[in-house]
This record gives structure tokens, C-alpha cells and sequence, in this order.
């Protein structure tokens, strides 16, 4: 019997996924370990090896369909000694829950008759059809296009994804046009990963019960420290203030592990390892790349690491264990100019520390005023399993290592 093929989970959050692209094409020989097709998740493009050898019999659910349920069938494999006749006891069923790509739900049955499914690609027999696929019809349809005036580039005169956002791009939705010029409006349909930050944040905001405590940091010394360490190093391998952040947080959970944790419903756990969830801003969204075990690497292994993360994240390879976990996470902003803010939680951690840039600042120092540079950071805290009083003793265990840079190197 030929193998199955299911959507799968690559992520403990992940219900659907977008099958971006075949690899392998119908008649292909497959051994375990090849790469059958690239699948999108809420966080990243990633990759999907066979674990079965064979022929790839049968594609089911055809690249740029969105919103595939997981363990759906996409594909069969024809395993050794088995040909084409193996797939006529396929019945194609409509699928029992809601999806949005164009290909019905495939299973397996005995007797039944031969597969038929029309590929997403196929021409039409009615010259006067418009040819196009699900996700530009899906597309098309939400804001009232007419694809009788997009022109298609895909093959065959096809019209894909890429045709409706461009004619989106230059023209105003039918249904959509306003009263006015200036009220004009372009919909953009909601990404995968941003669904998936939004249901989040509305979550974390609803059910967990933020406190704020916000610390300002001075941060000349750290700065003359980095210039100093920086002098001899190549530009792409420069060390960051964020790198020092990072650095700095990990060594204070260290130092007050309370704050180490994550609440779940019935106990708090505590972690003895500081993996750091660090945000990166990528295209559509952001992403949190983990430091495993921060707190016990050198800064300059810290950077190495915060910067392939980062460059993988915004080029949509990370792998689920680079960003599924972390004990606490950071957020920072002062590379735009962003001085104070205040970040949500991200649940199960229970702290999240935001910070913003280094501001030249007057202070008195010794009844004299004088300039300093100065970084306000304000920790966010889920009061269920982090009081006042700790995440203050956490905040001023990390101005201590930020004022103080030395000690991090101890």
C-alpha cells in the first residue's frame, strides 16, 4: 500500500501551514532523507525531509495552497514493487473541517475508484475560463477583484498570487473604493505569522496580569569597554550593546533564579539553565531566536550566536528547536530610537525586559552636573508567578552588571 504522506507539525502551535513548493515531482525516486517540499509555519519557511523510500505517486494538494490542516494528506509514495496501479483504490472525500486550499482531503479506502483530481495547473476546457490558482482566487475574492482584468504570469497564462497583489498594488479594490481620494484603501490579507502573533498578544494580554517595573542604566563604561573590544574586530563581527544586554540578564537570573521561570496552571516551574528568547523584527512580523545556556557562554560566543540566529531568522530558516522554549526573553528597540516601552509577555515565560536606547543625558554626580549616557529598560512581569519585590532585586542585579561590565567577564 502506498506510504502517506501527512501535513505535518512543526510546531507545538502550528494547526495549518502553507505547502510553498514541491521538490520532488510526481514519478520521482525518493530515498529517506530528501527534501519532498518546503512548508510555511507561523514562523519560518522549513523543510521536509521523506523518511520512506520510493516513487512519489501522487501529489494531493498542489504547492501555493494555504491553509493545509495538519495531517492532512498531501502526497502518496509508491513504495518498492508497487506502479500507478496501487493508487486506484484512493477515493478523493470532502475534507470534514474547514480549509481554504482548492484540493479536497484525500484518504485511503479499498474498492473505491481511481483518484481523480485535477491538478491546481490544469487548463481549462472553456477558452472563456479564467485560469488561476486557489490562493489568487481566495485572494481575488476577499477583495472583490475581477480576475477577468488581472493578467496572469504564471504558466500557461495562469494567474497566481503574485498577478492580484500587483493589480492591487496599482488599482483600488471593487467594493472598496471610498467617497474620496485620500479615503482610499488596499487590504492586506493576514500572513500565517501574523494570525499567529496576533491570537498570541491578545491572549497574553487577556489572561495574564502584566506588572511594570522600569530601571535606568548607565552605560558609559560599557560603551568605552565595547569600543575597546571592538577595535580589532572585522565589522560583520562587531559586539553589540544588545550582546552586553543579553549578557547581563542571563548572568542576574543567575544571580536571583526566582525569576528564572515559567507559570503553568498548576506550578511554577524553574529553570536552571538561562536560555534567552532574544525578538528579531523580520518581514511580516518578528520571531524570538533562543541563546541556550547564555549566562555560561563568553560575549563573544554570545554575539557569534545572537547574529547567525538572527540572519537565519530573517531569512525564514530557523529550525522549531531555535525558537520553541526559552526561560526569559528581550526585547529591544533602541536601535530605532525607541527610549522607553513597555513589551507583552510572552506566555509561559513570565518576564520579558524591554530596552531602549542610550540617551546622552544631564545628571549630578557629587553636587556637579555633568553628562552621562543613560538606558531606561522596563521589565514586563506576570504577577502570578513574579512579585514586585523579586523582579526589583532581578533589575538590580542587572544594572549592577550593565554599570559595572567588568564583572561580566569574571
Amino acid at each position: 500500500m502506498p506510504v502517506q504522506v501527512l501535513m505535518p507539525a512543526l510546531s507545538p502551535t502550528m494547526t495549518e501551514g502553507n505547502l510553498v513548493k514541491w521538490l520532488k515531482k510526481e514519478g520521482d525516486s525518493i530515498k529517506a532523507g530528501q527534501v519532498l517540499a518546503e512548508i510555511e509555519t507561523d514562523k519560518a519557511t522549513m523543510e521536509v525531509e521523506a523518511v520512506d523510500e520510493g516513487t512519489l505517486g501522487k501529489i494531493l494538494i498542489p504547492e501555493g495552497s494555504e491553509a493545509v490542516k495538519v495531517n492532512t494528506l498531501i502526497a502518496l509514495i509508491l513504495e518498492e514493487g508497487e506502479d500507478a496501479s496501487a493508487l486506484e483504490n484512493i477515493k478523493v472525500e470532502p475534507s470534514p473541517v474547514t480549509t481554504t486550499h482548492a484540493a479536497p482531503t484525500p484518504s485511503l479506502q479499498d474498492n473505491t475508484p481511481p483518484l481523480a483530481v485535477t491538478p491546481a495547473t490544469a487548463p481549462s476546457a472553456n477558452n472563456n475560463r479564467v485560469i488561476a490558482s486557489p490562493v489568487a482566487k481566495r485572494l481575488a475574492s476577499s477583495l472583490n477583484m475581477d480576475l477577468s482584468t488581472v493578467v496572469g504570469t504564471g504558466p500557461r497564462g495562469r494567474i497566481i498570487k503574485a498577478d492580484v497583489e500587483g493589480a492591487t498594488a496599482h488599482k483600488p479594490s471593487a467594493g472598496h473604493i471610498a467617497a474620496s481620494k485620500e479615503s482610499d484603501f488596499t487590504d492586506i490579507p493576514l500572513t500565517m505569522m501574523r494570525k499567529t502573533i496576533a491570537k498570541r498578544l491578545v491572549e497574553s494580554k487577556q489572561t495574564v496580569p502584566h506588572f511594570y517595573l522600569s530601571i535606568t542604566c548607565e552605560i558609559d563604561e560599557l560603551l568605552k569597554i565595547r569600543t575597546s573590544l571592538n577595535e580589532k574586530r572585522e565589522k560583520h563581527n562587531k559586539i553589540s550593546v544588545n550582546d552586553f544586554v543579553i549578557m547581563a540578564a542571563a548572568k542576574a537570573l543567575k544571580e536571583v533564579p526566582d525569576a528564572n521561570v515559567s507559570f503553568h496552571e498548576t506550578f511554577i516551574r524553574r529553570y536552571s539553565q538561562t536560555d534567552i528568547s532574544v525578538a528579531v523584527a523580520i518581514d511580516g512580523g518578528l520571531v524570538t531566536p533562543i541563546i541556550r545556556d547564555a549566562s555560561s557562554q563568553s560575549l563573544g560566543n554570545l554575539s557569534a550566536t545572537m547574529k547567525q540566529l538572527a540572519e537565519r531568522a530573517r531569512d525564514g530558516k530557523l529550525q522549531p528547536h531555535e525558537f520553541q522554549g526559552g526561560s526569559f526573553c528581550i526585547s529591544n528597540l533602541g536601535m530605532y530610537g525607541i527610549t522607553q516601552f513597555q513589551a507583552i509577555i510572552n506566555p509561559p515565560q513570565a518576564c520579558i525586559l524591554a530596552v531602549g536606547a542610550g540617551v546622552p543625558t544631564p545628571v549630578i554626580k557629587n553636587g556637579t552636573v555633568t553628562q552621562a549616557t543613560l538606558m531606561n529598560c522596563t521589565l514586563s512581569v506576570d504577577h502570578r508567578a513574579v512579585d514586585g519585590a523579586l523582579g526589583a532585586k532581578f533589575l538590580a542585579s542587572f544594572k549592577s552588571f550593565i554599570e559595572n561590565p567588568i564583572t561580566l567577564f569574571a
